[in-house]
């Protein structure tokens, strides 16, 4: 590929000395400056990686799958969603079509940068963001959906509690506070439908079967049950689902794991696809068997 630097082996060592990380700031379609951390290894090949519910570009397992990259001398932009991190904006609840348009401003900035950018990765939250970008701009080819939800109307009264509904419609908004009372955020009623308004079926349906989806998902994952795992499954043409066993949301104690099967297939050349289906991998797998599992799908 003109212009990108070539993938190194296992042997091969890596000139620390050429990569860079640099922190950028773009500006998104509201006028907010979005804040991120581009690992510039030289390459302009440039895989973007978003982050989910209340989170940062600065955390896993974000940090594990821009070092994977790096590690083999391919670029990577992590950034923090508006309202979240070091970007500017007030925090929302719902937010899922808004940050779609966050991940198209960065987008299209890097290609103004002459960056070609080769997978887009969320996790959590920023799975569902990606899904929807890919649904309306199909212009990547290579989407990476982790632990992601797709039934959006569930979940809700973990965070919000019980009749958040009603809750919520008699006064407009609901103070989310932490188990020891301190203030987190405001869920008003216009996110709360923002969220529930998110039809996750359609975008799935709407995503271009030339587009290549990978979800994975750990089976103690105890914020989004493992079983909404297998619906993307059903929806999106072209698709694989990894489980990982033993893995949380976060995939905590799988970071390695998780870091090294995205990589494996946002570098999978599709020519070479055997379509040999869908793939549970045990947190007792080594990598060299995880890996090659892998590069079959």
């Amino acid at each position: 590929m003109p212009g990108t630097r070539r993938s190194l082996s296992s042997h091969e060592r890596v000139d620390n000395s050429e990569i860079q990380h640099r922190r950028i700031v773009i500006e998104n379609s509201h006028g907010e400056k979005l804040v991120g951390v581009l690992h510039d290894t030289g390459s302009t090949e440039t895989v973007v990686i978003c982050h989910g519910f209340q989170s940062s570009k600065d955390r896993i397992p974000m940090l594990s799958i821009a070092n994977v990259f790096e590690r083999a001398m391919i670029s990577s932009f992590r950034f923090d969603f508006a309202g979240n991190g070091e970007s500017e904006g007030s925090f929302q609840y719902g937010n899922y079509r808004r940050e779609a348009e966050d991940l198209r401003s960065v987008v299209q900035y890097l290609r103004g940068q002459n960056r070609e950018i080769s997978a887009i990765i969320g996790h959590s939250k920023g799975g569902n963001v990606v899904l929807l970008y890919a649904a309306k701009y199909n212009d990547v080819q290579t989407v990476v959906n982790i632990s992601g939800r797709f039934f959006l109307e569930r979940g809700i009264e973990f965070r919000l509690g019980k009749d958040y509904l009603k809750r919520i419609k008699e006064n407009g908004f609901i103070d989310v506070r932490n188990r020891k009372g301190k203030f987190q955020y405001r869920a008003t009623e216009e996110s709360l439908m923002d969220r529930l308004t998110t039809n996750t079926h359609e975008a799935c349906l709407s995503i271009h079967e030339n587009c290549r989806v990978l979800t994975v998902h750990g089976s103690n994952d105890r914020i989004v049950h493992v079983t909404e795992a297998s619906e993307f499954a059903k929806y999106i043409k072209n698709h694989k689902l990894c489980l990982i066993e033993g893995a949380d949301h976060e995939f905590t104690s799988h970071q390695h794991q998780l870091a090294s099967i995205v990589f494996s297939f946002v570098k999978l050349d599709p020519k070479k696809d055997d379509d040999s289906g869908d793939i549970s991998t045990s947190s007792q797998d080594s990598m060299r068997s995880v890996v090659p599992i892998m590069s079959r799908i």
